[in-house]
């Protein structure tokens, strides 16, 4: 099979390069030829740019299927799709949940719960017109290829080579031990999924063709925060206290931390069904931990400081009057 790839080189894309390499695949890499460079040095490169329209590099060439991981605007998808054409069978756009209502939805929606209006008229992405610009794209998607169209929305996703340092905090965190503060529930439901799971998914899907959407959301068993806390703490040998801290001034997205409980409960059903596996949270956790010892450590962007926690854990025994951050 040859597949072609918008991007391929970062987190989730490199998954998927990794994976389709393991089946036999023929794989072309799309990109500004900026991060990633010393990755898969004997695959052919199409240098461009979508933020500024440059696909002459698509001009020529034929694939069995694309896989866009790098379109988060209407303008994005559209351009590439004019510069492919027919000259692809199969599309696969890799979406998100965040496409989704909030209001009215339940433990275990499927990929038929209603999505947010598409908004087309920006390319600034906030809470309010990320998901709403995936869904046009969606749209863009079906309406151009049809049948020949996938979608793989895909939840909060995590794995060696993550840069967001969302899980990664966790894992850090847990790793140090002691007590460790949670703004928020414990109880909590999590939905990960192991970035090597989704690009399994995704090649499946493909080697499949089949169409329609699906949700990529693990781990293999439904966990909660403070039971992912505890589980990075195992792997990694260390002991941990889970503590309850308050959750008022936090940023938007805390890592994991998620008050619409619905939203972490979402049914894979349809995409197990179609071969997504299910790897278990420790085995992501110690791959991650892995990963992160052997690049050093380096500052993590999220989360709280060591000073933050520390404030906030004294906030919580009543030790000082206010919270200090």
């Amino acid at each position: 099979m040859r597949i072609l790839v918008l991007g391929g080189t970062s987190f989730v894309g490199r998954a998927i390069v990794e994976d389709a390499l393991r089946t036999g695949a023929e794989v072309t890499l799309f990109g500004r030829g900026r991060t990633g460079t010393e990755l898969f040095p004997e695959l052919t490169r199409l240098i461009g740019d979508r933020d500024t329209g440059d696909y002459a590099a698509l001009s020529g060439g034929s694939w069995d299927a694309v896989v866009d991981v790098s379109g988060y605007v209407p303008r994005h998808v559209g351009q590439a799709m004019d510069a492919l054409g027919d000259r692809v069978g199969r599309y696969l756009f890799l979406s998100s949940h965040a496409v989704y209502r909030r209001e009215g939805v339940g433990p275990g929606s499927d990929e038929d719960t209603p999505r947010r209006p598409p908004v087309r008229d920006t390319e600034e992405l906030t809470e309010d017109t990320y998901g709403r610009c995936k869904v046009a794209c969606e749209d863009d998607v079906r309406a151009r290829y049809g049948a020949r169209a996938t979608i793989v929305r895909a939840g909060k996703v995590a794995g060696p080579h993550d840069t967001s340092d969302t899980f990664t905090y966790w894992v850090r965190r847990a790793a140090r031990g002691g007590r460790v503060a949670v703004p928020g529930d414990p109880r909590q439901p999590v939905q990960i999924i192991d970035s090597r799971d989704l690009a399994r998914l995704v090649v499946r899907l493909l080697a499949d063709d089949r169409p329609g959407a699906f949700h990529a959301v693990g781990p293999d068993e439904p966990v909660t925060l403070g039971g992912l806390v505890e589980t990075c703490a195992r792997v990694a040998g260390s002991r941990v206290e889970v503590v309850r801290v308050p959750d008022d001034e936090l940023p938007l997205f805390f890592p994991l931390v998620r008050h619409d409980w619905a939203t972490q409960q979402r049914s894979p059903a349809r995409a197990r069904a179609a071969g997504l596996p299910a790897t278990p949270l420790a085995v992501t956790a110690a791959d991650v931990l892995a990963w992160d010892r052997a690049r050093g450590e380096p500052p993590l962007t999220v989360g709280f400081t060591p000073e933050e926690e520390r404030a906030r854990l004294s906030y919580r025994d009543g030790s000082q009057t206010a919270p200090l951050w």
